[in-house]
């Protein structure tokens, strides 16, 4: 059975895709991957077949708040284990790199993103995320290792801590006492995917033994006003918004399409289960 090794194995999505039924034995990293000699220790003792890279700080608030850190994990965190693969000349079959729609530039209009599309960082957390794809591009071309850079769009899940969008939107709706409540910021379109929905999509790239980068989403904008609506709804709160611009980041899933794969779970549903899994309302 082939050794997949997996880093970010207790965040949301690792913890989804160890659950996922895959064609081989997990190798979980469980130190800090900021910690070059443990990252060289892990793949010197393992050799892994193939590795899927989730680690990463993800919150943009987070992000902001630490930039320090979050550049260790999720930049410098990347070029250790790319290095420690290329040094240990490991053979993989495949690499796999969890990145964000943050990397690309916010369209002027309402267009799909593709994945030719500009690169300009719309957040520090995307520009984490950019600076290690340019490094996994130009250190595995040159060994000639089968990598895939995956660029996930938005999604929830019960797991998710409260700096995320969607807990943080339910958190100041429970926590308020007053009947109208008031928004700031949420005139924008975004394209929500489920966790379950990004681990197929993963485990199709990987059955494919695709190569280069893809879209990870579900082509189609949610208004995030209408979120908010739909979650004040049933509290039966009053949401008053207060606009600071609007945006547009809703991908282009041709390419991962023809692959054979599609999201399966719009929004709505996707938020009557975080509700009723967490027993919220």
């Amino acid at each position: 059975m082939l050794k997949c090794g997996i880093t970010g194995h207790s965040g949301t999505l690792g913890s989804q895709l160890i659950k996922k039924k895959f064609n081989f034995k997990f190798i979980i990293f469980k130190d800090d991957i900021c910690r070059k000699k443990k990252i060289y220790q892990w793949i010197k003792k393992n050799k892994p077949d193939l590795i899927l890279h989730i680690a990463a700080i993800v919150p943009t608030r987070v992000v902001e708040n630490n930039f320090s850190y979050a550049n260790s994990v999720n930049y410098i965190g990347t070029k250790n284990l790319v290095d420690a693969i290329v040094e240990n000349n490991l053979n993989l079959k495949w690499f796999f790199f969890s990145s964000t729609s943050h990397v690309y530039r916010l369209p002027k209009k309402k267009i799909k993103i593709n994945e030719k599309c500009k690169k300009i960082a719309i957040s520090k957390y995307g520009l984490t995320k950019l600076k290690a794809e340019k490094y996994i591009k130009k250190k595995l071309s040159k060994s000639n290792i089968p990598y895939c850079i995956g660029r996930i769009f938005s999604f929830t899940h019960i797991n998710q801590e409260d700096f995320y969008l969607i807990p943080s939107i339910v958190k100041k709706i429970r926590k308020s006492k007053k009947n109208n409540i008031v928004f700031n910021n949420m005139n924008h379109y975004r394209d929500f995917v489920s966790v379950a929905d990004i681990c197929d999509a993963i485990k199709l790239l990987w059955i494919k033994k695709s190569k280069g980068e893809f879209n990870i989403a579900s082509g189609k904008a949610t208004y995030v006003k209408n979120i908010v609506k739909f979650l004040c709804k049933k509290y039966k709160k009053k949401p008053i918004f207060v606009d600071n611009g609007k945006s547009y980041l809703v991908g282009d899933v041709k390419k991962i399409k023809k692959l054979g794969w599609k999201s399966k779970k719009n929004i709505f549903q996707i938020l009557n289960e975080y509700l009723t899994v967490r027993r919220i309302f």
